[in-house]
């Protein structure tokens, strides 16, 4: 089928990865021509630790600054925000911290029609360079449409002194790629929706990487962060090119929506689409046993229990997660699972006993 319609491809301008970049951030400001006021979004936690830091390289090199705090992202913090930054006018924004910070400043870029850069301080999540943000209180759990940032300043000495645990859960994030692809192929043939073979071979080479190199990112260490956040940057422009989160959320990331509802949020969001990898690989027809291997080796739950999680609650967040997004197709189709079929999924990969 050719897809006759107009599509159009928002991609950063400037991706930058190393050790020590974001001390290069005033240049890369001005590089980019993004003005001389800047608004930093971050967390309260990162604003002792470097936004601070940052906001002081900004003021050394005459570029003003102004700091604003975000706990959550619940729309009414965001839109707090939102107006905070209004009132400043600054000409750029910067997203510092995890996805809560980076998805506050990607949403309210996007309402005030400003440049953002994303700086992450963890490789947990492919939201870094996506051009959609979760935002929650908007009466769904899936994210809302945005723009990408300006610019990425990846700095490998900052997101290494992040726990172990959020850079596996970004490789469980990318595994779940492999999936979204599917599903997305799916939607294609059985609905007529576009696919976009570039943009799903973008992603799941990012899937693939993690498979490739497993044995560096279960050892840790800065070169295992550069492979993790590599490919979540990576995944992120697939969204960009496809103009959807299709090539990056399919069934896996409705059963992690769906456990988020029904339990409230149990483990990292990347731990979560793990789990749902390994099930969904089954429904598929594919390998879910290479699969499941690859996510315990690189350090990630593969199990109810590992991740926290009551039995019932992962065979009724499967029987639901149908309806967390119904228009979009999956191989939980339409009616999704029967509290039958949840169960002898889960308990045939050995999710729950």
């Amino acid at each position: 089928m050719v897809n006759k319609g107009v599509h159009i491809i928002d991609l950063p301008k400037k991706i930058i990865v190393g050790h020590g970049v974001v001390n290069n951030i005033a240049g890369i400001i001005k590089e980019l021509d993004l003005g001389n006021r800047a608004y930093i979004i971050t967390g309260p936690h990162v604003k002792k630790i470097i936004a601070e830091d940052v906001a002081d390289i900004l003021s050394n090199d005459d570029i003003s600054v102004e700091l604003g705090i975000i706990n959550s992202t619940e729309v009414s913090e965001v839109d707090a925000i939102k107006d905070d930054v209004s009132r400043y006018e600054p000409s750029v924004l910067i997203g510092l911290g995890g996805g809560k910070a980076i998805d506050a400043a990607k949403y309210v870029s996007s309402k005030l029609s400003k440049p953002f850069i994303s700086i992450p301080t963890a490789a947990s999540h492919d939201g870094v360079a996506s051009p959609f943000a979760s935002i929650r209180g908007l009466g769904k759990v899936t994210s809302v449409r945005a723009l990408p940032p300006t610019a990425i300043i990846a700095d490998i000495e900052v997101i290494s002194k992040a726990p172990k645990r959020l850079f596996r859960a970004g490789a469980g994030d990318l595994i779940g790629k492999f999936t979204a692809v599917l599903d997305w192929h799916l939607a294609h043939k059985l609905k007529g929706e576009y696919y976009g073979d570039y943009a799903a071979s973008l992603a799941l080479l990012s899937a693939k990487h993690v498979i490739s190199f497993s044995n560096i990112i279960s050892r840790g260490g800065p070169e295992a962060v550069r492979i993790v956040i590599e490919g979540l940057i990576s995944a992120s422009v697939a969204m960009c090119i496809a103009g959807s989160t299709r090539p990056a959320s399919g069934s896996e990331h409705l059963f992690s929506h769906a456990l988020d509802v029904v339990a409230k949020y149990p483990a990292l969001h990347g731990e979560q689409v793990a789990i749902g990898t390994i099930m969904m690989s089954y429904l598929h027809g594919k390998n879910w046993k290479m699969i499941k291997k690859i996510i315990k080796k690189v350090g990630l739950p593969t199990t109810a229990r590992e991740l926290g999680v009551q039995d019932v609650k992962v065979i009724e967040a499967l029987t639901i997660a149908h309806k967390i997004r119904p228009e979009r197709y999956t191989i939980l189709g339409e009616t999704g699972l029967t509290w039958e079929a949840a169960e002898k999924l889960a308990k045939s990969t050995g999710i729950i006993e």
